[in-house]
């Protein structure tokens, strides 16, 4: 069965501008495996459009994204699940590779997989009440090479192993200060502050800009390449089990709180 999500696109500025807007507003964006899967064909797919000069990726309503929806893996195999990390992971690559700048416009929490899809992106701008971390190890989820190589290339491995070990989510304001984001910015001011920096994309050469994603890209390739290779299981299965049905059998009953 064909489970792939696409998420909502929207162009503008003649086609320079790609908007992607990810989840439905529900669950804070938390992504089923087919939403993941969704978001790299859209993304493979734009890259082939010459006309697109800068990406926004945005959450659906006042979230970005709280991560893979953990309610998904509740009840299936462990080959699901481990197809749902590769298809994040994909999902992820693909923004990677892009060969033009993604902006990402960060309200509400980035966590997990979500935080994996903030640190994809080019650019971070969050709004002042905006959080990121990976609160990962709560559920047995094994913390692969890509995952720490995207959080210690912007901030570090100390600040890494930081938020590896503690699972603490960081405010927008200590996220600037670590490296994690570009800028916080007011709520009421995030819409404008994000306009602002498209239009410095779309003002400069074209070619200039793809030669500096370029650069870029080719100084991160061989920590990239290397985090690929040293992939392994995404979960331990009897502890990921254990924890996951922890997690749902709380929420149920309204005990958990989603990271603010």
């Amino acid at each position: 069965m064909n489970d792939i999500v696409a998420p909502l696109i929207i162009r503008e500025r003649d086609g320079q501008v790609a908007r992607v807007i990810v989840g439905s507003g529900l669950k804070r964006n938390a992504l089923t495996s087919g939403a993941w899967a969704g978001i790299e064909r859209a993304v493979r797919e734009l890259a082939t459009d010459a006309a697109l000069r800068v990406m926004v990726i945005e959450g659906a309503a006042e979230w970005f994204c709280a991560g893979s929806d953990i309610t998904e893996w509740a009840k299936t195999s462990n080959e699901r699940v481990e197809l749902s990390f590769a298809r994040m992971e994909a999902a992820c690559t693909a923004i990677e590779d892009l060969p033009i700048p993604v902006i990402a416009k960060v309200r509400g929490p980035a966590a997990g997989a979500g935080c994996q899809l903030a640190l994809a992106c080019d650019l971070r701008i969050f709004d002042a009440r905006a959080s990121i971390g990976m609160p990962i190890a709560r559920l047995g989820i094994l913390i692969s090479a890509s995952f720490a190589n995207r959080v210690a290339v912007n901030a570090g491995p100390s600040v890494a192993g930081d938020l590896v070990y503690s699972g603490r989510m960081v405010g927008a304001v200590e996220a600037v200060e670590l490296g994690l984001a570009n800028a916080c910015i007011p709520s009421d001011d995030l819409d404008r502050y994000v306009e602002v920096a498209i239009d410095s994309i779309l003002r400069s050469s074209d070619a200039s800009i793809r030669a500096g994603k370029r650069a870029l890209a080719q100084l991160a390739a061989p920590a990239r390449a290397a985090a690929r290779a040293l992939a392994g299981p995404a979960t331990d299965e009897a502890d990921f089990r254990r924890r996951v049905r922890t997690f749902t059998s709380r929420r149920r009953r309204g005990w958990i709180r989603v990271p603010q």
